[in-house]
């Protein structure tokens, strides 16, 4: 009866537009009072559910990409893309998709990547006669990409979520040939769409122009290879290269590309303060959802009842991604990350499923609720950026998002793609 109302609870308050934040806590609260449990629980797990120090990594990060957003390294970055790719077929499109990967891992941000690639590129497809809806669908799923290479804060996310035992290095790296999987698909999905639509290509600008356009852009995208370099050589941990992140991140956009004035470093500052309080503010209302999870023995339950279901290890996986599919149709990543891998991770591990692996899954799973209604955090901004309703975009999207499911299901059925890095990079 706890369980039921736990969730019941939750799934109301959402259902009559409750914040997710509020509708965890509401939902812990009524369960805490149902089993005659001190309501100072709520208060506890709240705090040590925002006082992890590994939690500092996410604010940092949020606050760099902030900073490389409005600092100019969006406008380089898609430069140094239009020269590469623009040449395609459907050129501005591929070129969206390609900005998406390099800004992906800037920002780690697939909200931050819609706004700052699409914000660029969906007016200037639209202008140069690309229709509204498929430079919208090009976008949002383009920015899925940066769910997956670091510095993502999802997967920052998951280890502590997963207790904080997890390699954050090793997340990172995991994502990489998942990340890049997920471009060339889409990039192969739009040259067909824009084949079929009768797109255009972009003239070639020339190597030396490319040379050019990537010195300019290397400063940016400097902050990836600082970040992961640092971390998996062990030269700083997560948190450590976060503030890394945010002094370098000031030095390319002042110092050097010297676009960052005071009104958009305070733009910059509130923006992210903005984000940091939301996202964390989720996080401490988690924890005490979470810790009524262990208390009920959910996991426990999950487990027992999957292993009723199936018995072996890909159909469970499989019968997850499908689950985690359905609930991201109308929960956001984050609080679904906070959730779900208190509840499926030791089913996974039961089944021998690397925890590394099923992050990956779980991430990217998610990820695909985000250009879904009624949710989809990255599809409205995306529909809003393009002045296109949401039922125009969910009448054409769906090759773009059926590249990303096969992607998905590919990495969950084949964990090698994601584990060999990470295990290479250990030696």
């Amino acid at each position: 009866m706890a369980i039921a109302l736990l969730f019941g609870v939750f799934a109301l308050l959402l259902l009559i537009g409750v914040p997710v934040a509020f509708a965890l806590a509401g939902a812990s609260l009524a369960v805490l009072l149902y089993l005659d449990l001190p309501t100072v629980v709520l208060a506890q797990q709240v705090s040590a559910g925002s006082g992890s120090a590994s939690l500092i990594a996410i604010p940092l990060f949020i606050f760099a990409g902030e900073i490389m957003l409005r600092g100019g390294i969006s406008e380089r970055l898609i430069a140094l893309a239009s020269s590469l790719v623009g040449r395609l077929r459907g050129g501005l499109g591929q070129v969206s998709i390609l900005s998406s990967l390099f800004f992906g891992g800037v920002s780690g941000s697939a909200i931050a990547d819609v706004s700052a690639v699409g914000g660029t590129m969906i007016p200037q497809m639209v202008r140069r006669g690309y229709d509204r809806d498929f430079a919208v669908n090009v976008s949002i799923t383009a920015a899925l990409v940066a769910l997956l290479v670091p510095p993502s804060h999802n997967l920052i996310l998951f280890s502590a979520a997963a207790g904080g035992g997890l390699s954050i290095a090793d997340l990172f790296a995991a994502g990489i040939v998942p990340a890049l999987m997920m471009t060339l698909a889409l990039m192969a999905t739009g040259y067909l769409v824009a084949r079929r639509r009768g797109y255009g290509v972009e003239a070639f600008p020339g190597w030396r122009a490319v040379l050019v356009r990537a010195v300019a852009a290397l400063p940016g995208l400097g902050l990836v290879t600082l970040i992961f370099v640092g971390i998996r050589a062990g030269v700083f941990t997560a948190v450590e290269s976060a503030a890394i992140a945010v002094v370098y991140a000031l030095l390319v956009t002042v110092v050097l590309y010297r676009q960052l004035r005071l009104r958009e470093f305070l733009d910059t500052v509130v923006h992210a303060a903005r984000n940091t309080g939301v996202i964390l503010f989720v996080i401490a209302t988690a924890a005490v959802f979470g810790w009524l999870l262990a208390y009920l023995q959910v996991p426990a339950a999950a487990v027992e009842l999957l292993q009723s279901i199936a018995g072996s290890r890909t159909t469970v996986l499989l019968l997850i991604v499908v689950m985690l599919l359905v609930l991201g149709t109308f929960m956001d990543l984050a609080p679904m990350i906070l959730i779900c891998t208190p509840i499926f991770l030791p089913v996974a591990r039961a089944y021998g499923i690397d925890p590394i692996h099923f992050g990956l899954v779980l991430v990217l799973t998610g990820g695909l609720g985000l250009v879904t209604p009624p949710v989809g955090s990255v599809l409205f901004i995306g529909t809003s950026i393009g002045k296109v309703t949401v039922g125009q975009v969910m009448k054409t999207i769906w090759p773009f998002w059926l590249a990303g499911l096969g992607v998905l299901l590919v990495v969950a059925l084949f964990p090698e793609l994601s584990l060999w890095l990470p295990a290479l990079l250990r030696g």
